[in-house]
């Protein structure tokens, strides 16, 4: 192991409620990172776990919902409290083009706010299609958009933006539009459905994937995708078109913290 690979103390600057269970740890740390890594983030006597990074250099900050024990926990955490973090790791998005579309569905929109952030300050026209079930479920929408970012809202509801799916609306999108890349984080499914859209629309496409992630730096194999045997925390969490093409269970089946093969509907 790396020096960089034992996690270190770092006391949290500031807690920000994004939603009703989604909260911002601005972290005293400085970290050098691209968009779309991660740390892992060690809760004392409770558990280790992978974390998208929301703000890099000087502010660094993790962008956490409330799922489980983990991270339930944290989400009880105050300014002052101490984290154990180490990283980053993982390869990120590669920023691309000069003209782009950003996909976030969900808490998935988290690893999609570096990015746009990178993107706009490089000149690059960005839009950004930001989804969730209902309104209270928004995450980062106006942040994009207040970094220049043209912003597509959908809810399942209705209850802001577009009534629907994201995928209605990239779709719509790439009727109207050229694109020189797609870049998505959200739930699988959808991202394996914007993957055939980039296809049949020759635009290529970057997703960032979810897998449980013991170690970090790709020893343990709990996050190899069948049957490439690509690792989501060293060889991702992004991929791009060609080998999210040839991942058999990309957008219908991961595996659980036992290694036990599952349908994504079982991880709700």
């Amino acid at each position: 192991m790396n020096k960089a690979d034992y996690p270190v103390g770092v006391r949290i600057n500031k807690v920000i409620s994004e939603t009703h269970d989604v909260k911002t740890f601005i972290l005293n740390k400085e970290i050098s990172a691209k968009p779309g890594q991660f740390v892992m983030a060690w809760i004392p006597e409770v558990d280790e776990k992978p974390f998208t990074l929301t703000g890099k250099g000087k502010t660094v900050s993790i962008t956490v919902k409330k799922r489980g024990k983990a991270t339930s926990k944290m989400h009880e955490m105050k300014e002052g409290d101490i984290l154990g973090v180490r990283g980053p790791y993982g390869h990120g998005f590669d920023v691309v083009g000069k003209k782009i579309v950003l996909v976030g569905g969900g808490y998935g929109s988290a690893a999609l706010l570096l990015l746009a952030e990178e993107a706009i300050s490089k000149g690059i026209e960005t839009t950004a299609i930001i989804g969730a079930d209902t309104e209270k479920n928004i995450l980062f929408a106006d942040k994009i958009e207040k970094l220049g970012a043209k912003l597509v809202i959908t809810t399942d509801d209705g209850s802001r933006g577009i009534k629907g799916f994201t995928t209605q609306a990239l779709e719509k999108l790439l009727s109207e539009e050229k694109f020189d890349c797609i870049y998505t984080c959200g739930p699988e499914i959808m991202m394996y459905h914007i993957v055939q859209m980039g296809e049949k629309n020759n635009v290529p496409v970057q997703a960032s994937l979810e897998r449980w992630i013991k170690c970090g730096f790709g020893v343990c194999g709990q996050c190899v995708l069948d049957p490439t045997g690509l690792r989501v925390c060293k060889d991702g969490p992004v991929f791009g078109s060609a080998d999210l093409k040839k991942i058999s269970d990309f957008g219908f089946f991961a595996r659980d913290k036992t290694g036990a093969k599952k349908e994504w509907k079982d991880f709700a």
